[in-house]
């Protein structure tokens, strides 16, 4: 039995904001064993972070270490040529990879990932906040930031790479990319952009870090974003107050751009992104910093958007994705969530936006990401230098290739 989590009410989606919420318990949590399923290893990877299908059914792979590769008829590519260099050092490299809406016609795929910039400041010092505790790399010294950039994607070659997004300002060393990319109705590209471990850039407007982002697939802005035209505002900003989101999907229910993020010492949480608003990072949050400083609770705050669910203790979420096939009918209309030193293969059942119900699979090993293959198996993404792409098919059914 895990501890409970905290199931938040949406009022805020309901227009009521500015109202404070108590924080009753969610559904327990239970570990089961994967006795409905089989478990495939497809292929071994280094550190693999990011996944997204091609229309003709092949699968691309980022691994962090800067390598993209294509899994099809049951083999894994060698690298793919034309891969931006990346920065890869603790949480950096290469992250997410996403799929243009149109690429059956343009052949356009997009990466993020992190990149140092072109002139290094000398001399360069990271003093280091004790906010964070010892999750600190004082040697990394190297001013950087997450890029997103687009490519053709010509047979085993990524052609015509121009960047199209960066986080502004770069920062010395620390971690916090955050790197989701989503593409959601109507053609517009999401991107999670964590606060670089700098706290208070999360609440600054005239800084991207710590935002959810929201550009046109060739890195224009929509005329339609919330600060457009604002003086001192980014407008490449939708959303404002966001620590490290790692997940990101479209709800098919609604439409809306779903985030997860990592919190402090506890405090993971699941946001449903509404245009505009703020989520409170570092003002608010449901744990508190690794030094042990207490930060207020969003239900203690009025002013900012509530988390759908939230986690204490903390399960650091990474990818996750609404299953829609029909290979698991127990699954389908859930969110399956990548759950990383717990082990686990998180499935949350919803009630419209609410968080009914949690179970965690134990699969063994660290989950990254986990997405639903076109045939309704569920593809997942183990973490580290020794890692798997891994296929659930339900017992009986698993197949090679």
């Amino acid at each position: 039995m895990h501890a409970k989590s905290r199931c938040l009410p949406t009022l805020a989606l309901a227009g009521i904001l500015g109202l404070a919420v108590g924080l009753p318990a969610g559904a327990e949590t239970m570990s089961q064993p994967p006795d409905e399923f089989e478990i495939e290893s497809l292929a071994k990877l280094d550190n693999p972070w990011g996944m997204a299908f091609l229309p003709d059914r092949r699968l691309l792979i980022t691994e962090k270490p800067g390598n993209l590769r294509i899994y099809a008829a049951g083999k894994l590519s060698a690298p793919v040529a034309g891969v931006p260099e990346v920065i890869y050092r603790g949480q950096g490299g290469l992250l997410d990879v996403a799929v243009d809406p149109d690429f059956a016609s343009n052949h356009l795929v997009y990466l993020s990932y992190v990149e140092a910039a072109d002139k290094q400041p000398p001399d360069a010092k990271d003093e280091g906040d004790p906010r964070l505790g010892d999750f600190q790399d004082l040697e990394d010294v190297t001013l950087k930031g997450l890029a997103v950039a687009r490519g053709r994607l010509e047979g085993d070659r990524l052609q015509d790479v121009t960047v199209i997004w960066r986080q502004e300002p770069k920062m010395i060393g620390r971690g916090h990319f955050g790197g989701r990319l989503v593409f959601a109705p109507g053609n517009k590209l999401f991107i999670t952009s964590g606060d670089r471990q700098r706290f208070e850039p999360a609440q600054d407007l005239s800084a991207n870090l710590g935002k959810i982002v929201r550009i046109n697939p060739d890195g224009s802005i929509p005329d339609d974003n919330p600060f457009v035209g604002q003086s001192g505002k980014r407008a490449d900003i939708w959303t404002v107050g966001h620590r490290n989101p790692l997940g990101a999907a479209i709800n098919p229910a609604t439409s809306a751009l779903w985030i997860n993020e990592m919190g402090p010492k506890d405090g993971d949480e699941i946001n449903i992104v509404v245009k505009g608003e703020n989520y409170g990072w570092p003002k608010v949050s449901e744990g508190e910093h690794y030094d042990g400083t207490p930060i207020p609770t969003h239900s203690e705050a009025e002013k900012f958007m509530l988390p759908v669910y939230a986690w204490i203790p903390s399960i650091s979420p990474s990818g996750f994705t609404f299953y829609r096939g029909d290979r698991f009918p127990a699954w389908k209309g859930k969110l399956l969530l990548a759950g990383m030193p717990v082990k686990a293969l998180i499935v949350l059942t919803l009630d419209e936006d609410k968080v009914a119900d949690e179970k965690r699979i134990d699969m063994g090993k660290r989950i990254r990401d986990v997405i639903e293959a076109p045939d309704g198996s569920v593809l997942l993404l183990s973490d580290g230098d020794d890692a798997e792409l891994l296929r659930l098919t339900p017992r009986g059914e698993a197949r090679a290739g």
